[in-house]
């Protein structure tokens, strides 16, 4: 089969369109013939040798993927820990899900890394409730854009920022209430002068360094502040007394390197509590562009320079 490989260490020019050993699927597998994958900022950190797959899993890029069964030809989609820029990949079973009818391979492929990210980290760390204020860092991204609708559909308020104002109506359109445009990094007074002194209950952010203090001086006592990448840095000084006083809470969160037991009971509980919002219209994976598999180096690129609004899907012939 083809696929995309990493002979070396780099950066986009790194990816290479070339033959690739056949999947064999483990007992509880089955093939799946790829019809669509899509770009993680993960991608992009392996590529470059900074974000190993975990042990036993494909050393092709790729979180998540959309096709066909090989035995059945039943569409399904789902989430990897690695192997879904190829043709073919081996899934557990209970990791698929079926694609809605009205549903493209582009659309679905789009769904399972940033939405499973979105849904396990507003839900299940952060407990979000109905009424609470969300705010969602990097919110253009395709974690953002699904979790500023599951925050909305569960009666949330979320406030969004963003590095261009260019992305801003997009995030509008998608219910975020506020959007900041935060070119410099500092989000914190405009926010305060739009909503009040510490108006946040729940933070999702992928941004961490010196964003991690002042999102702490915008929390409401007993708010969560789930940590789900590190994009502007690996350290930070925070005001221990603001999580004393408060009583804040700060949580670090990954989704690739648990345990599969863990992701099979978070896909049953995606099936059940997201999924039929892509079947009736009220939810929307948001693309920012289709590409062929071949040129995922020009996916990569694009995804670097923070260009996209939503997910970099590629389409696998």
């Amino acid at each position: 089969m083809q696929a995309i490989l990493v002979p070396t260490p780099g950066g986009p020019e790194a990816l290479v369109f070339g033959d690739a050993p056949e999947p064999h699927p483990a007992p509880g597998e089955v093939v799946v013939r790829v019809r669509a994958t899509a770009v993680n900022r993960a991608d992009l950190l392996q590529a470059a040798g900074k974000y190993p797959p975990p042990p036993g899993a494909s050393e092709i890029l790729g979180l998540e993927a959309a096709g066909e069964m090989e035995d059945s030809g039943e569409r399904v989609f789902f989430l990897l820990p690695g192997g879904g820029y190829a043709q073919r990949v081996a899934v557990p079973a209970g990791m698929l899900m079926p694609i809605p009818p009205s549903m493209s391979f582009h659309e679905a492929a789009a769904i399972p890394e940033a939405w499973f990210t979105a849904y396990l980290n507003l839900f299940r760390e952060a407990r979000v409730a109905g009424g609470e204020t969300v705010l969602i860092h990097a919110a253009a991204s395709g974690v953002g854009t699904a979790a500023i609708q599951l925050a909305k559909r569960a009666g949330a308020r979320v406030v969004a920022t963003v590095r261009s104002e260019t992305k801003g109506e997009a995030l509008r359109s998608l219910g975020a209430d506020l959007v900041v445009a935060a070119p410099d990094g500092e989000f914190a007074g405009p926010i305060a002068q739009a909503l009040g002194p510490l108006p946040i209950d729940v933070v999702l952010d992928p941004v961490g360094g010196a964003t991690l203090g002042k999102n702490l001086a915008l929390m409401k006592p007993g708010g969560r502040l789930v940590l789900i990448a590190t994009m502007g840095g690996g350290t930070a000084e925070l005001d221990l007394r603001s999580l004393l006083g408060r009583r804040l809470r700060v949580i670090g969160s990954t989704l690739r390197a648990r345990p599969l037991a863990e992701k099979l009971d978070l896909t049953a509980a995606f099936v059940r509590d997201v999924l039929p919002g892509f079947t009736d219209g009220t939810l929307t994976p948001v693309i920012d562009t289709v590409l062929p598999l071949e040129r995922a180096a020009e996916a990569h690129r694009r995804m670097a320079s923070n260009a996209n609004v939503g997910k970099i899907v590629l389409a696998v012939a």
